[in-house]
C-alpha cells in the first residue's frame, strides 16, 4: 500500500516532467454512443424549476426553451454545436467518472456531473449517476437505471439550491460530481467544489460530506461554499478552480479510497506546486483521511487527468489529457473560424501507474501508457466518421476536451468514455455535439505491463 509523504518538496524536482515511457499497442475493439441529445425527465417531488434546464447559462437569465444556441466556447473557437438552451427536462451528460464495481446485471455505474460546468449556471441542473450498458456490438448505450442524489435528512453543511423542498435533490450550483466508487451499498462521489467526497445510498440520499484535507489541513477551492470575496489564491484557497476531485479509486484488499486532484495545487505565492497532481486515501470504514498520499508527474504537455481505477491491488489507469479537442490536422492557420480547430487535441492517453513503487520524493512509477489520438482499428469499428484532413483508414482516434471514464474490463480490454459537455463540446465534428462515446479497447500488453 502507498506509504505517508511529507508535504514539502524541492523546487526543482517539483518542475520537472515525467520521464520518456514506454507506449504500448491499443486497438479499437467496440465502439458505442449516446446522441448527444438525450434528456431525462425530473424525478416526482423535484421543483417545477427543474423541468426546464440551462435557464442561467447566459448573462441574463432566459425561460424560453431552445431559444440560444451553444457552442464550443472561447477557448475552442466558438463553433456552432447544433444544441440550443435552455432545455426540456435534464441532459443525461456529460459523463464524468465510472465506478470500478458493476451492478449485478453487468451494467456500469456511472455519473453525470454538475450539469453545464460553474456553480453559477447550474442552479437548475439535478445532480445523478445511472447504470449503463454500452452494447459494443449494435454500438448502442442503454440506461438501465438513474438514481438522482437528494438531501432529505439534511446532511449537507450548507445551503442547498433547493434548500425549502421535502426531498432537497442536489443541483450542480452545490456540488460538482466527477468520480464515483460502488462499495457494499453505498455509493461514494467525488466532488471538485469543495472539494469533498460525499457518501450516498444506491437509491441517492446523501449521508456524509468529508471536505478534502491536505497534510491535515483544509483544502479549499474558489468555488467552496464557505469561502467569501475578496480571496487569494494560495492563502484563502489552494486548489485551482475546476482542479478538484476528478478522480476516485477503489482499492482491492485496503478496500481504500484514492482520490486525485485533476491539477496542480497552489503554492502561498498562487502559483502551481509542480507538474503533478496530488492523490490522497480516504478510508470508508472509519470516515476519515488516512494521511496517505502520493504524486502522479504530468507528462510534457498534459494540463489535467480525467480518472482514475485500479486493476489489481496497487496498478492502476489513469486518464491524463491536454485542453485541446478535434484532429490536430484541421488546426486554424490564423484567427478561428468555423472551418478548423484552434486548440486542437494532441496528448489522450491512458497511462498505467504502480502505485506500490513510489520514489523519495513520493512520486508513483509510471508503468507505460496508451495514446487514444492514435488506436489501430483494422476493422473498422470505429462508428463516427472523424473531420480531418488526413488518411485516417486502420486508425481511430479520441480526440475529446474531457475524456473523463476509465476502467479495465478482463485482462486484455479496458473501456474508456467521453464527458461530452452537453451541449458546449464538439470534437469528432465541427458543427455538431459530441456524443457520449465509449471504447472497448484491446491493449493485453498494456494491462500485464510491471
Amino acid at each position: 500500500m502507498p506509504r505517508p509523504i511529507p508535504f514539502a518538496l524541492a523546487a526543482a524536482l517539483a518542475a520537472l516532467p515525467a520521464a520518456a515511457e514506454e507506449r504500448f499497442p491499443a486497438t479499437l475493439a467496440g465502439h458505442a454512443a449516446l446522441p448527444a441529445f438525450t434528456l431525462l425527465t425530473p424525478p416526482a417531488g423535484a421543483p417545477p424549476d427543474a423541468w426546464v434546464s440551462g435557464k442561467f447559462i447566459g448573462a441574463a437569465r432566459n425561460d424560453r426553451p431552445m431559444t440560444m444556441a451553444g457552442n464550443t466556447g472561447a477557448m475552442h473557437g466558438r463553433r456552432a454545436t447544433g444544441l440550443s438552451l435552455p432545455f426540456i427536462g435534464q441532459p443525461l451528460q456529460g459523463f464524468s467518472g465510472v465506478a470500478m464495481n458493476r451492478a449485478a446485471d453487468g451494467s456500469v455505474y456511472v455519473l453525470t456531473d454538475n450539469g453545464f460546468g460553474s456553480r453559477m449556471n447550474s442552479s437548475d441542473a439535478l445532480l445523478f449517476f445511472h447504470r449503463v450498458a454500452p452494447d459494443f456490438g449494435d454500438g448502442a448505450v442503454a440506461v438501465r437505471d438513474t438514481v438522482f442524489l437528494r438531501d432529505p435528512k439534511r446532511v449537507v453543511p450548507f445551503r442547498i439550491s433547493y434548500e425549502a423542498t421535502a426531498e432537497r435533490y442536489l443541483t450542480g450550483a452545490d456540488f460538482d460530481p466527477e468520480s464515483i466508487q460502488i462499495l457494499g451499498n453505498e455509493v461514494w462521489i467525488g466532488d471538485e467544489f469543495g472539494p469533498s467526497l460525499i457518501r450516498a445510498t444506491l437509491d441517492g440520499v446523501v449521508t456524509g460530506v468529508f471536505p478534502a484535507l491536505v497534510d491535515g489541513r483544509p483544502a479549499r477551492s474558489p468555488d467552496h461554499p464557505a469561502l467569501r470575496v475578496p480571496a487569494a489564491a494560495g492563502r484563502d484557497w489552494t486548489v485551482p478552480r475546476s482542479g478538484g476531485f476528478e478522480g476516485m479509486a477503489l482499492q482491492p484488499g485496503t478496500g481504500l479510497l484514492w482520490a486525485m486532484f485533476e491539477k496542480p495545487l497552489l503554492t502561498p505565492e498562487g502559483e502551481p506546486e509542480g507538474r503533478f497532481v496530488r492523490v490522497l486515501a480516504f478510508d470508508p470504514a472509519g470516515a476519515e483521511w488516512t494521511g496517505a498520499a502520493f504524486r502522479l508527474a504530468l507528462a510534457e504537455g498534459a494540463t489535467a487527468i480525467g480518472d482514475v481505477n485500479f486493476i489489481d491491488e496497487t496498478r492502476a489507469l489513469v486518464i491524463e489529457r491536454d485542453d485541446g479537442e478535434g484532429d490536430p490536422s484541421l488546426k486554424c492557420a490564423g484567427d478561428p473560424a468555423p472551418d478548423c480547430f484552434p486548440n486542437p487535441a494532441i496528448l489522450k492517453r491512458v497511462v498505467l501507474i504502480d502505485t506500490a513503487s513510489l520514489d523519495a520524493e513520493g512520486f508513483v512509477r509510471r508503468i507505460g501508457h496508451i495514446d487514444l489520438m492514435d488506436l489501430a482499428d483494422p476493422e473498422g469499428r470505429g462508428r463516427i466518421a472523424t473531420a480531418a484532413a488526413r488518411d485516417l483508414t486502420g486508425r481511430y482516434t479520441v480526440p475529446f476536451f474531457t475524456v473523463e471514464n476509465v476502467m479495465a474490463v478482463d485482462s486484455e480490454h479496458l473501456i474508456v468514455a467521453i464527458d461530452n459537455n452537453l451541449p458546449f463540446s464538439s470534437g469528432r465534428a465541427l458543427d455538431r455535439a459530441a456524443d457520449s462515446e465509449w471504447f472497448l479497447i484491446r491493449a493485453p500488453e498494456f494491462l500485464a505491463a510491471r
